[in-house]
């Protein structure tokens, strides 16, 4: 989430337009030269962490309360065109801001919070929480999704004009990206591969649904007929232990890396040491900011063969394909990736070449905000208001 927020910013400065950020809690600070988090976001984190459902839904709702005193403020002091909200659930501080002011609320939305939190089983007033979202959705000026499933799905959900709603996917920075061809050797030799070792690699926070066991499985299924893979998992999560057990029971200990947390500024270097890279199992409606950098990056790319993935993919053309939940072609598609340089490269080339003929960059992202802002026009302040 950090590093999106980031990099909009950065490049919306970079198109020359001026950004405050507006937080009650600002969420890092500098610790010599590494961003950590502050001191009150990781006393708001424990609080989370530690307090009953229903209590810790009403504290963020009151959260609103300071949250829109803070954007006041800020927004007298600066006079802003828009407000740019990355939508959180249960908060509304930006609509009120909006109507106050009459400033046009751009809203960009990466999932349904309200249905997300409730299958996951983090949430206790659903309908609450399910109507502040429809009312925030509703309100914005625009609704900025990361997919169009996602679009279409908040269309039906807050019964909007589809006209109201704009795609907007994930980026990347194809100039830090590019630093992988370069990387490359170093980031090999210290991590011990051979010339001829062919290493399968994945980046997250990995929770089970990320599906890398089903990543582990199929390569310990075919490892004898490509005894060159290896498989590079970067990042922690709750289900790094399981996946540890797992490759041990497979007798995959020999040929797994899991590198652990890696800062973001430095997941390059590890990108560098990959000659594909997996996504096993994907949220149907979600915009997988990993794509987008393994793409960048000039990756092949393995992925579900799913509506919200093949907005950015071609089946064949810059990516391989498989039917998801399909352990058959998924191996087929290892075994391919691994055995076909070829392929790997014209994949990989065809990647990066996607990502720079379709703009899907930050600073691209922050072309199409600013378009979406002035294309507006008077209506977008109405809009707002009376919505």
């Amino acid at each position: 989430m950090r590093v999106h927020i980031t990099a909009i910013q950065e490049a919306l400065r970079g198109l020359g337009h001026d950004v405050t950020e507006v937080s009650p809690l600002p969420a890092i600070e500098k610790a010599g030269s590494v961003s950590v988090p502050t001191f009150k976001r990781r006393v708001l984190q424990t609080v989370a962490q530690y307090t009953p459902r229903g209590l810790y839904d009403g504290l963020a709702l009151a959260y609103n309360i300071e949250g829109y005193r803070a954007l006041a403020r800020a927004i007298e002091e600066t006079k802003p065109h828009f407000i740019y909200e990355r939508y959180a659930m249960n908060t509304v501080a930006g609509v009120w801001a909006s109507k106050r002011f009459r400033i046009p609320l751009l809203l960009e939305v990466n999932s349904p919070l309200a249905d997300e939190n409730r299958d996951l089983g983090q949430l206790l007033f659903h309908t609450l929480s399910t109507r502040l979202e429809r009312y925030t959705l509703s309100n914005a000026a625009r609704v900025l999704a990361v997919t169009a499933v996602l679009g279409n799905r908040l269309t039906e959900s807050a019964a909007l004009a589809p006209e109201r709603v704009v795609v907007v996917h994930n980026g990347a920075d194809p100039d830090t990206l590019r630093q992988v061809d370069c990387l490359r050797p170093a980031a090999r030799q210290a991590l011990h591969y051979a010339p001829g070792d062919v290493v399968l690699g994945a980046v997250g926070f990995f929770r089970e649904w990320h599906g890398i066991d089903l990543l582990l499985t199929a390569v310990a299924e075919i490892r004898a007929s490509v005894p060159a893979a290896r498989i590079l998992l970067v990042g922690d999560g709750p289900a790094i232990p399981q996946l540890k057990a797992l490759a041990e029971r497979l007798g995959l200990d020999d040929i797994v890396v899991f590198a652990g947390s890696v800062p973001h500024d430095r997941v390059v270097e590890h990108l560098a040491a990959m000659d594909a890279v997996i996504i096993p199992r994907a949220v149907s409606y979600a915009s997988p900011l990993k794509l987008f950098e393994y793409m960048g990056a000039g990756k092949p790319v393995i992925a579900p063969r799913q509506a919200n993935l093949l907005e950015i993919l071609t089946d064949t053309h810059d990516a391989l394909c498989f039917a998801p939940e399909d352990d058959a072609q998924l191996k087929q598609a290892l075994l391919r990736i691994v055995r076909e340089p070829d392929l790997r490269a014209r994949l990989g080339a065809a990647a990066r070449h996607t990502i720079a003929e379709r703009r899907l960059t930050w600073s691209g992202n922050a072309e199409r905000i600013v378009s979406t802002f002035e294309r507006l026009g008077a209506d977008g302040v109405g809009e707002t208001a009376h919505a």
